[in-house]
């Protein structure tokens, strides 16, 4: 069941990595498995089996996502865009409680002072929000195959999209001018682009992870909170308004459905792991 879940959890993870304006950490954040996940990862060798085994059902499930349900996801969000989007929208609220709550957990209880670094995040993630729209049509970069070290810098710089939480990894490859070029490698399987931009991706994710490591060992409840005002942010990347017809009615059920499983999702983690 585990096994299942994770899995589950990790095609979400590997969709939000090629989709406009969400993060794949948001996602790790909501299912509450971001601190496991990092240490997990940079801790691999110390347990290997342990981890391993926690690593291998999300490791398939991204994949999978990617390959696979990516262009799926991507199709719901084009065609059904306000169904889809109060979907994700009602998850992201519906997780809210349970992030708080694991925000404190390793602390005394709630200080005031902790709200200005969940401000400060949430701020910066509408300053992202922003970017991409302005970003999308602006640079435009002239680059072939054999742009070998400038894919792996576009990789390297991505990985912080994947690492922290809300901030969308097509913001930095549209800065770098690339996101076109990365849609069409994984739409063609194109290795030439995808390698290069896969050892960026290792090389960035390891130092990525390691300052998140730090800042959480050192100062969880500050960081916890700033991840929290970063996947708020996440929400409004995803409103695309709303109307009264049957296609708003259909994502008001939609979001209530989806919050509800948000708020759910600690017992469903806990049932995984009995």
């Amino acid at each position: 069941m585990k096994f299942i879940l994770d899995y589950l959890k990790g095609i979400l993870i590997g969709c939000g990595a090629i989709l406009p304006g969400i993060s794949s950490g948001v996602f790790c954040v909501i299912f509450g498995i971001y601190e496991k996940l990092v240490n997990s990862i940079l801790n691999l060798f110390k347990d290997f089996k342990k981890n391993f085994l926690f690593l291998l059902p999300i490791g398939l499930g991204s994949i999978t996502g990617i390959l696979f349900f990516g262009k799926m996801l991507n199709f719901l969000f084009n065609t059904y865009s306000m169904p889809t989007n109060f979907c994700f929208m009602g998850l992201i609220c519906g997780s809210i409680p349970l992030l708080m709550k694991k925000a404190n957990a390793k602390t005394s209880g709630f200080r005031l002072h902790y709200i200005i670094f969940l401000l400060s995040a949430f701020a910066f993630g509408i300053i992202c929000i922003k970017l991409e729209n302005i970003l999308s049509n602006l640079i435009q970069i002239d680059l072939n195959s054999n742009s070998y070290f400038y894919f792996v810098l576009a990789g390297f710089l991505m990985s912080i999209g994947i690492v922290v939480p809300g901030i969308s990894s097509t913001v930095v490859l549209m800065c770098l001018g690339v996101y076109s070029y990365y849609l069409n490698a994984i739409a063609n399987i194109d290795f030439s682009i995808l390698l290069p931009m896969g050892i960026g991706v290792l090389l960035g994710s390891i130092i990525f992870l390691k300052i998140i490591q730090f800042l959480l060992h050192k100062y969880y409840p500050q960081t916890f909170y700033a991840i929290i005002g970063f996947v708020l942010g996440s929400i409004f990347v995803l409103y695309p308004g709303i109307n009264f017809g049957p296609e708003g009615a259909l994502a008001v059920i939609l979001f209530i459905v989806s919050f509800w499983i948000g708020l759910k999702l600690e017992k469903l983690e806990n049932s995984g792991n009995s």
